[in-house]
């Protein structure tokens, strides 16, 4: 058995109620660990870089062992961009590359750079032709339950490369669980953390790291998933909001 354990956090109330999105996290874990990682996550909303929240939600559900899918952790790639122009075209050769035609990554790209605020979820545009699928205005479609099968190697291999840091970290897990979904070809995001400006493009060709794919200090990111033409997109939802993920090292080479 394990512990789904997720922390959702606004400023100026819950976000049902018009809040502004600070901080969420999601994290699948032994019974064991359940109530100090509630904690945790409790700290971590309260010390967010986007303000202090004034709402904060956690939620913890048992999910049986039999219940949890295994989706193997892309391998990461990152590329030096010299500033946030070069890494937009970048991420954009990336999609292509990953099977989204040039008219969908514009304009995920576009609905990213246009948000006024960070969505709590994702959009869903048609790989084809970038119209959004979700139907979900500002909440967009929430990625849950999930975490890495083993946390402390999937750690030591991201210090090898230099990466360890929670931005990479969780990034990878969500990213893992979304390529095994149901018609997903691709996704595009960037950080809402003002102080992190590397983004990226996941696919099953792999996690594609962009250094800049927004400018410092920047308070607004967001997630595009590009799903196939002819995606079963109740079935995607169901799958990125419910069933629950553990991300393994499987594929990986060191």
């Amino acid at each position: 058995m394990y512990y789904s354990v997720r922390m959702r956090a606004a400023q100026g109330g819950d976000h049902a109620a018009g809040g502004r999105h600070i901080s969420g996290a999601e994290r699948l874990v032994p019974p064991g660990e359940a109530a100090a990682l509630a904690g945790e996550l409790v700290e971590r909303a309260l010390g967010h870089s986007r303000g202090r929240a004034d709402f904060i939600n956690i939620t913890v559900e048992t999910v049986a062992a039999q219940a949890v899918r295994l989706a193997p952790i892309p391998a990461v790639k990152t590329v030096a961009v010299a500033d946030v122009a070069a890494g937009r075209v970048a991420a954009l050769e990336e999609l292509v590359r990953a099977g989204v035609s040039t008219a969908a990554a514009q304009a995920g790209m576009g609905a990213l750079a246009a948000l006024p605020d960070s969505m709590r979820g994702a959009m869903i545009l048609c790989a084809a032709s970038g119209s959004r699928l979700d139907g979900n205005g500002a909440r967009g479609v929430r990625v849950s339950r999930m975490d890495a099968a083993d946390g402390p190697a999937l750690l030591a291999a991201l210090r090898r490369r230099g990466l360890a840091n929670d931005h990479v970290r969780e990034a990878l897990v969500l990213a893992a669980k979304v390529a095994a979904g149901p018609g997903v070809t691709a996704e595009l995001c960037w950080s809402d953390d003002p102080e992190y400006t590397a983004g990226y493009v996941a696919s099953r060709l792999g996690y594609c790291r962009f250094a800049h794919l927004k400018e410092y200090g920047c308070p607004v990111g967001g997630r595009v998933f590009f799903a196939a033409p002819g995606c079963d997109v109740a079935a995607l939802v169901d799958y990125l909001e419910r069933q629950p993920v553990l991300a393994t090292l499987a594929d990986w080479e060191e």
